[in-house]
């Protein structure tokens, strides 16, 4: 089931009560049967006080159970509750995960970011569209290892729909593992199954594991 920001919550005071009333039922007709069992229990033959002591810590380890489970069902909705008031907070920001597409600003301005296993002395920042042609080319040097950042404007003229960029990385003619990251920013939250899902204008429903960085 999936819950978006804008949506009441629904309490768990009604499940919560009708929970407890389920209980207390329980343990009163439990009681109720077993004083009518020693009522009419045999003279000769009468109930073990270890049987009786027995059949009390059955009922009392079930209406554990039972408050345990209420318990861990409320703070698992007040969890929920605390994940999309965080997640609200996100509405409007940049955020980097795992891609390589270009999405661009009025001003055709786009940014990306890449990855490095280790430091590399060169680093090529290709933009390709569509049909694999690059259209342009950046080229940094002395890269340290990790989460490096770029940014491209498009020539004036330039088709920016679809273009992507690829990065290679080499140190001394050794190429150097390299992951790339895209930009895109939150639109909405919403929850499924208990997880926050971001809603990205480019990307769609993305969950929140998936993100990278927040800008």
């Amino acid at each position: 089931m999936t819950t978006t920001t804008g949506v009441n919550g629904t309490s768990a005071a009604a499940p919560t009560t009708t929970t407890n009333a389920a209980m207390a039922d329980a343990s009163d007709r439990f009681l109720k049967l077993l004083v009518t069992q020693m009522q009419n229990q045999d003279p000769l033959n009468p109930l073990d006080n270890a049987q009786v002591t027995s059949q009390m810590a059955q009922i009392n380890t079930v209406t554990g159970i039972d408050k345990l489970n209420t318990t861990m069902a409320n703070m698992s909705a007040s969890f929920t509750q605390m994940q999309m008031l965080q997640g609200a907070s996100l509405v409007g920001h940049g955020v980097m995960l795992e891609g390589d597409k270009l999405h661009f600003d009025e001003e055709g301005t786009t940014a990306g970011a890449y990855e490095l296993s280790a430091a590399a002395a060169n680093v090529r920042i290709e933009i390709v569209n569509s049909a694999g042609v690059v259209v342009d080319t950046i080229s940094e040097q002395g890269k340290a290892a990790g989460r490096q950042g770029f940014t491209w404007t498009a020539p004036e003229g330039t088709d920016t729909k679809d273009l992507r960029f690829k990065v290679t990385a080499t140190t001394d003619g050794k190429t150097t593992a390299v992951s790339t990251l895209m930009s895109d920013y939150v639109a909405a939250v919403s929850n499924t199954d208990g997880a926050l899902t971001l809603e990205l204008a480019f990307s769609g429903s993305t969950p929140y594991s998936k993100v990278k960085a927040l800008a």
